[in-house]
């Protein structure tokens, strides 16, 4: 029936291969798992399963015979998303897949944004490391360049030196400005004070 509604299907015949599938680094988004299996059985599954953490998970769907409000109760509780008895109707368990889908979709982007957060916030904390030795070089530059005369080659230099970094500076107060951190800012070698 998955097949033919365009699913790839893959199949294990006992509890021990459904675990080591479900924990491959490559592991199936979305799984059926039958309750009665040999070795471990679905619920085993299930619990074995949710102990990894991992950041996009499997949806899993117990698929069983066994419909007592306590078996529910219990399969659900071992970890399982979602619930369905035997014998199944197609139509529910093609929306019920359907949920599955939409939750996995939810989580993917969910986790691309927690990792773009992290990568904004290596950024500002780059910006920070950086604009420590700028701030270094800008006002070692601005000493130097005050002991010289305009008609000095070394003036020209370091007026280069200087116009280099705060045009550093500036980029690197962009790119915090999109994160959370928070530096002094400097003009022209002059702090000035920030609370």
């Amino acid at each position: 029936v998955l097949s033919k509604w365009g699913y790839e299907v893959i199949s294990v015949s006992n509890g021990n291969d459904a675990i080591d599938r479900l924990l491959d680094e490559n592991a199936p988004k979305l799984a059926l798992l039958d309750w009665i299996m040999p070795d471990k059985d679905g619920v085993e599954v299930c619990r074995i399963i949710r102990e990894r953490k991992t950041i996009t998970p499997s949806y899993i769907i117990l698929l069983t015979s066994k419909g007592d409000k306590k078996d529910i109760t219990k399969g659900l509780d071992s970890g399982a998303d979602d619930y369905i008895v035997k014998p199944y109707d197609k139509d529910e368990l093609k929306a019920r897949i359907r949920v599955g889908q939409r939750m996995i979709e939810l989580q993917h982007a969910l986790a691309e944004k927690e990792k773009f957060k992290g990568v904004i916030e290596m950024a500002g904390a780059i910006c920070h490391e950086i604009n420590q030795p700028l701030m270094a070089i800008s006002g070692y530059s601005e000493i130097l360049s005050m002991d010289l005369s305009e008609d000095n080659p070394q003036y020209e230099v370091l007026k280069n030196i200087i116009d280099q970094v705060h045009r550093l500076g500036k980029i690197t107060q962009k790119l915090m400005s999109i994160t959370k951190y928070k530096t002094k800012r400097y003009l022209k070698g002059n702090p000035k004070s920030t609370t």
